[in-house]
Formats: C-alpha cells, structure tokens, sequence
C-alpha cells in the first residue's frame, strides 16, 4: 500500500527516468482521510470497496490515456 507506493516513487525521482508507474488503491478502508492519504502517498487514484467494475475501469482507462 502505502509504504509501497512511497518506495515507488522514490526510485522513479532518483533515477530521473520519466517512467510513471500509474498506482489505483483499491481498500475496504473508507474512513475520512484514507483518500488524502493514499493521493498524498503518490497513489494516482483511490477507489473503496464494494466498487463496481465499471468505476475500475473508468479509472484505469483514464490513467492509462494520461488523466
């Protein structure tokens, strides 16, 4: 999660390469401040569950066209 994610992060920025690894958080956690947290944490996107596949997509889709 996002320990994980920081670590990702860190290594894009120190080896300058313009790579960006496009990280969804899918939780159960939906407490006030989870969403801030895992944005802040470098995740690109957050999504709790239950979701709908649908929601998923439509997130991944975006990432993966640059939104």
């Amino acid at each position: 999660g996002i320990t994980t994610t920081k670590k990702i992060r860190e290594i894009e920025a120190s080896t300058g390469s313009p790579a960006h690894i496009p990280i969804i958080a899918i939780t159960a956690n939906a407490l006030s401040g989870d969403k801030e947290m895992c944005l802040a944490a470098g995740m690109n996107d957050y999504i709790s569950k239950p979701y709908q596949i649908e929601d998923l997509v439509h997130k991944m889709k975006n990432l993966l066209a640059g939104g």
